[in-house]
């Protein structure tokens, strides 16, 4: 949890249950007989849709967390991933990302970065 005031334009946040980057923000001074506003635009980590939120610059927010770890690919299909995590050698899918220039490179037996956020796997770049 964080409050809204202290988000910065690149980090995170859970905005309508999407993990979520914030690219934009916009602070309002406080009125007469209220809080200071914040307006948020921010994209999902995952789908690449565009969000955003106004709220009091001292309402809590869910902040997630990003776990990066290194895995190696075992196969690739037209739509999925099998990776194995280097560290506790777990095998799983991950959806093939959205970013041609990543997905061009997915080979079996590289090694690559991939993110944990709230249970779900994101390829975020190939090693080497």
């Amino acid at each position: 949890m964080g409050r809204v005031g202290e988000l910065k334009v690149g980090s995170y946040a859970i905005i309508d249950g999407e993990p979520s980057q914030i690219v934009s923000i916009q602070k309002s001074k406080s009125g007469k007989h209220g809080s200071a506003k914040f307006r948020c635009s921010a994209i999902s980590l995952f789908d690449g849709s565009k969000r955003s939120f106004v709220s009091p610059v001292d309402t809590t927010i869910h902040i997630p967390i990003v776990e990066k770890k290194s895995g190696q690919i075992l196969s690739v299909s037209p739509t999925t991933v099998q990776l194995m995590d280097l560290e506790s050698y777990e095998v799983f899918e991950v959806a093939i990302p959205g970013d041609e220039e990543i997905a061009s490179k997915l080979e079996d037996g590289k090694e690559v970065e991939y993110w944990n956020i709230m249970g779900r796997y994101k390829i975020q770049r190939v090693k080497g």
